[in-house]
């Protein structure tokens, strides 16, 4: 007895040109997706640089639940104006200290209301 087996045909190579198409796609969807020089630089004073401290306290905690001017609670409105009248100039500098706890998006947020407000000289410290 004797098999027959049917001619034996060429193994055709797979066709790569569906997954690199796909593959071109995602790299258009990504670079058109993604967002280039949105960088933003927050200018702070380390602490230990600069000129010396002078004036009353400006001690700012920053907090998840609110804020504290000087160990009393205030609202962002109330230390605007508590701060008005601690500062004798705008380049005064203004003491941030953020909880362990304390995001730093609140942090940035405290930041930019305080440089909206005018106040230059903001000092970051543990």
């Amino acid at each position: 007895m004797m098999f027959s087996f049917a001619a034996t045909r060429p193994r055709r190579r797979p066709n790569l040109t569906p997954m690199i198409d796909v593959v071109f796609l995602l790299l258009v969807f990504f670079m058109l997706a993604s967002r280039f020089g949105m960088d933003l630089a927050l200018p702070l004073t380390v602490a230990g640089q600069g000129s010396g401290y002078s004036g009353p306290p400006r001690l700012v905690d920053v907090a998840p639940e609110g804020l504290r001017l000087n160990g009393v609670m205030v609202s962002e409105e109330r230390l605007l104006a508590e701060l008005g009248r601690l500062t004798e100039a705008a380049e005064d500098a203004i003491i941030l200290r953020g909880d362990e706890d304390t995001p730093l998006q609140r942090l940035v947020a405290v930041m930019e209301v305080l440089r909206g407000a005018g106040h230059t000289r903001l000092v970051l410290v543990e």
